[in-house]
């Protein structure tokens, strides 16, 4: 019995997909080719290496310039479909959980905030670049005080001062920050971090493009996690860093104006949640088809049927949820609640699914030798990060009942 590979082997030649509703089908014609292009490079260039990867915690660098090749930085920016965009992500985390984080704190947060919020400099300096991977971004919104609490508890102080006095000065061309981030996705090995701080003099919250080289930025990896290994999460402690207001987003005021952001940055996270399905599917079928006990495959034993179409209907109702979710972001209607509804359902769908996966596979499901074991240990941090399932669950009872269980 050979470790199960990507994507599946000839035994299941004529079999359904896992996408069993034809999900892939509303794209269009150019979109499907382009998710198959996507496929391609992911076959070659990520399945075959990806536990190794995940087993060292090593990122693969050498592979941006190919994935860059793809154009697939903010698909919604290009024209594409935010189905297709989803799709994207759906499909990297297939195969990788920690290159679709990758992608989409780059992309979907870093590249989508020089979008929104960064000014014509900033945007003529950093975003061919960034859209093409020639510079990476991350993220730094999370503390290591305050993950859930963050929009109030946030620590990080920005003082505006003047270069030539180095005194508070409202009209100043310089900001001083300090404080420190915690789980920064890309953090290790970035350009630029997108920094969020409170303003000492109003305690509004201020956005800024701070260079990773800069004097008082150090960084630390955070080592000895069981999750997303290939990402390198880091520590990031900001001591008297000098940022030009020419770096700042001028956009930003207050936390509310990062809503934006989060909330298509928890739908992508909710696709990770499909994709995730999508490979535990992919993976604990074929096993439970090649494997044989007491004379004939897993396959053919009622349970393990029965776990199959468990994890096969918790796929396609998930796929279900996204389909009207991304409906809803292409008429500019997708709202905060309806997003945490999506992320918290399908992360419990998918905890469900992973363990169903996990069990299928036996002893084999707790060695990344046979995938199973990377895509059930991903999948807790996916359950957590972009809002924790309790948190989501909790957006959406707020919004149904009109009143707030969070404080």
């Amino acid at each position: 019995m050979t470790s199960p590979s990507y994507p599946a082997a000839e035994t299941l030649s004529g079999l359904p997909s896992a996408d069993f509703f034809a999900v892939e089908s509303l794209l269009n014609q150019a979109e499907r080719e382009k998710l198959a292009e996507l496929r391609g490079f992911l076959a070659t260039e990520v399945a075959p290496y990806a536990g190794d990867w995940w087993n060292k915690a090593e990122f693969p660098a050498h592979i941006l310039p190919k994935l860059a090749a793809l154009q697939l930085s903010t698909p919604a920016q290009r024209g594409y479909s935010h189905l297709f965009a989803g799709l994207v992500i759906a499909e990297m985390t297939r195969v990788d959980t920690s290159i679709a984080t990758f992608f989409l704190v780059h992309h979907d947060l870093f590249v989508e905030s020089l979008y929104a919020f960064g000014t014509a400099d900033q945007r003529h300096r950093l975003l061919e670049d960034a859209s093409n991977l020639r510079i990476t971004g991350a993220f730094a919104l999370t503390e290591p005080n305050h993950g859930s609490d963050v929009a109030g508890g946030m620590e990080t102080r920005a003082k505006r001062i003047s270069s030539a006095t180095g005194k508070p000065d409202d009209g100043g061309d310089t900001w001083v920050l300090n404080g420190a981030k915690r789980w920064i996705g890309n953090g290790t090995f970035c350009d630029y971090m997108l920094v969020w701080a409170r303003d000492e003099a109003d305690r509004s919250v201020r956005g800024f493009i701070v260079d990773a080289t800069l004097p008082g930025v150090s960084r630390s990896r955070i080592e000895n996690k069981i999750a997303l290994r290939t990402v390198q999460n880091a520590d990031i402690v900001l001591d008297n860093v000098r940022v030009a207001e020419a770096d700042r987003f001028a956009a930003i005021n207050s936390f509310e104006d990062t809503n934006e952001l989060l909330r298509g940055s928890r739908i992508m996270v909710a696709w990770q949640a499909v994709g995730q399905q999508l490979a535990a599917f992919d993976v604990a079928r074929q096993y439970a088809v090649e494997r044989r006990q007491f004379g004939r495959p897993l396959a053919q034993f009622q349970l393990v049927q029965q776990q199959l179409v468990t994890m096969l209907g918790n796929a396609v109702a998930s796929m279900g949820m996204m389909v009207g979710l991304a409906r809803l972001q292409d008429e500019g209607a997708a709202d905060m609640p309806q997003v945490a509804l999506a992320k918290s359902y399908l992360s419990a769908r998918m905890r469900e699914s992973v363990a169903l996966g996990r069990s299928i596979l036996g002893g084999n499901g707790i060695v990344t030798d046979y995938r199973m074991a990377k895509i059930f240990a991903d999948a807790e941090a996916i359950y957590t990060y972009e809002g924790s399932f309790e948190i989501n669950t909790l957006i959406v009872g707020r919004a149904v009942t009109g009143v707030s269980a969070i404080v």
